[in-house]
């Protein structure tokens, strides 16, 4: 215990280290209304098992009946109580009401899923009543809503985000990619379940996406497969093997069928536990193995749809040229103009946006009228423009292009009179406009598609705000005559009131650029289902007008400003200058 130095406040939910752990105490004999409302509230952010000590703090009934997993509730901090002053003495008092408050910014469904909220008013009560004890009669809450409520600084520390990973659906299974689903599970072990993190995360894979992805992803699990009953522990042995049993529900799989099964648990727990997994073995119920599956073997259904990830970044030059940087493991290397039209061509280009194939580059003229696609590995005419714009203003006009993995290509029209999103199948013949029900005369500024095809990020410019947004992507009838729509947009970044810049960084998380309300401008990292990264708020860099990351978080963020030309972070290292002139910079994608 320190002995010397300034005293100083210590709020009851302080950010601290993620090992700290706190252990639940019963009330004490006699324990005060203030004293059982304020065990109750900090035994919640225990690790109780089955939150048993959590619940001597209610009566019998509400005990039997409350219901701790239905939701979790996240505060900016510790829940408030109003201060009751009370006299035991007082014989009259047999019950009395707690008010609860706070600021309420996100909450976790049963199904583990995050949902960040605006920050609104949280206000519920508690009711205590006198019950008889073993001691005669004691305080105890006989009416408590169901579900946690939690401080922002205990849920990180109670919870952790896990990536779940579906196929997408309407492929073929040759096709098949992996789309990630994230969602937060207790760092140690589930007071509920018994569960350590491992098995909590294959047991959320087992019951199913998310309700806000499943109906854009499949999982190749039958329904109802589920973990053969009693398994609470899930390790590799000794030669980084998992053993997963599974009940009945699982036993007549094919092996093709169970080997995708497989390379969904191996992207699940890639980053999970401490001792990587290199195989996974699906075991019936019986025990007998099923199929076993190695992480070499699982690269065919790698979530960004391909194993061997991007070679090069790619920017516009000053002189409206589409330029390369090849070498992207450094980002250093001497850039270079594409070969075709888009690096020595007619047109001056101010935006691109190259397929992740890396063989097709789609740039929009520097006046953002106009749209091409070309080949930037081959020399040849420019071609006709795929899409124009008619809106008067420049900056009404067409957005940076952005290729999804299934090969299509996209861009917004952002004319007054005539806003469109737009979709080329395979980055070739008549757009297609996509339907966006949920924008509310919201306006898209910028787009980037993910990696799985099933998600889109867009900047959408509202009350004069601009908001990052995240919306899935639905897919309807045969591919020729398909109609796809933007549906369920949510919100991505929402501590953020002006986000200028983003790009998609690995499976489910993205970089931004943005203010928080009265702040200067930040470069951070969030998750795709608005939760904030851990990895959170990068070094500062001034005047960022775009910037780029890939899916391999291993590669350099990259980023276009104003006063340094172009510049990259690397992990561990601090913002280097690569390109003194030179804007749009992209990763393909």
């Amino acid at each position: 215990m320190p002995v010397t130095g300034d005293v100083k406040a210590v709020d009851a939910s302080q950010p601290g280290d993620s090992q700290v752990q706190v252990y639940a105490v019963a009330p004490r004999d006699n324990a005060t209304p203030n004293e059982v409302v304020d065990g109750f509230l900090e035994s919640m952010t225990s690790d109780d098992s089955d939150f048993r000590t959590t619940r001597k703090y209610l009566t019998r009934k509400a005990a039997s009946t409350w219901k701790p997993s239905a939701f979790t509730t996240v505060l900016t901090k510790a829940p408030n109580r109003n201060d009751r002053p009370f006299r035991d003495s007082d014989p009259g008092i047999t019950e009395i009401t707690y008010t609860l408050t706070g600021e309420k910014v996100a909450t976790v469904d049963a199904q583990s899923a995050y949902q960040p909220l605006a920050p609104t008013d949280y206000n519920e009560s508690l009711h205590l009543v006198k019950e008889n004890g073993p001691e005669g009669k004691e305080w105890r809450i006989d009416l408590v809503p169901d579900g946690l409520l939690l401080g922002q600084s205990d849920f990180k520390r109670l919870y952790r985000s896990v990536d779940k990973y579906y196929f997408a659906a309407g492929r073929t299974s040759e096709q098949s990619t992996l789309v990630a689903d994230p969602v937060y599970l207790r760092s140690r072990t589930d007071p509920v379940t018994g569960m350590d993190t491992v098995t909590q995360a294959v047991r959320s894979l087992l019951a199913g996406p998310t309700s806000w992805l499943r109906p854009v992803v499949d999982s190749r699990f039958p329904a109802g497969t589920a973990l053969k009953k009693g398994v609470t522990s899930l390790a590799p042995d000794d030669r980084n093997v998992l053993k997963v049993p599974l009940n009945k529900k699982a036993d007549g799989v094919g092996q093709r069928s169970c080997r995708m099964m497989a390379s969904q648990v191996l992207y699940t727990l890639r980053d999970l536990t401490s001792a990587r997994v290199g195989q996974v073995e699906l075991q019936r119920s019986d025990g007998s193995p099923l199929c076993v599956l190695g992480t070499d073997q699982a690269e065919e259904f790698a979530p960004d749809g391909s194993s061997s990830g991007p070679d090069s970044q790619y920017f516009v030059d000053a002189k409206g040229r589409v330029e390369r940087i090849p070498g992207s493991a450094k980002g250093s290397g001497t850039p270079e103009v594409v070969s075709g039209p888009l690096g020595d061509g007619p047109v001056r280009m101010g935006a691109v946006g190259v397929a992740r194939d890396e063989q097709r580059a789609a740039a929009v003229s520097r006046d953002r009228k106009a749209l091409y696609v070309s080949s930037i590995v081959s020399d040849g005419e420019l071609p006709a423009a795929a899409v124009t714009s008619k809106a008067q203003n420049p900056n009404d006009r067409l957005s940076v292009p952005s290729w999804d993995g299934r090969g299509d290509l996209w861009v917004a029209d952002r004319d007054p009179g005539n806003r469109r999103l737009l979709r080329l199948t395979g980055g070739a013949g008549k757009p297609q406009e996509v339907t966006v029900p949920s924008l509310d005369g919201g306006r898209i500024e910028a787009l980037r598609m993910s990696a799985d095809g099933v998600r889109i990020a867009l900047l959408v410019t509202q009350d004069g705000h601009n908001t990052l947004k995240i919306g899935r992507i639905e897919r309807r009838g045969p591919e020729a005559e398909q109609k796809v729509s933007v549906v369920e947009l949510r919100q991505a970044a929402p501590q953020l009131t002006d986000v200028t810049a983003m790009s998609w960084s690995g499976r489910s998380r993205l970089v931004v650029v943005g203010k928080e309300q009265g702040g200067v401008q930040q470069v951070r990292y969030v998750q795709a289902d608005g939760s904030t990264a851990a990895s959170g708020v990068l070094p500062g860099v001034n005047q960022v007008s775009s910037v780029a990351a890939a899916d391999d978080e291993q590669l350099p963020l990259m980023a276009a400003t104003s006063s340094d030309g172009i510049v990259k972070l690397s992990p561990g290292d601090n913002w280097q200058t690569v390109v003194r002139e030179g804007s749009s910079l992209v990763y393909p994608g």
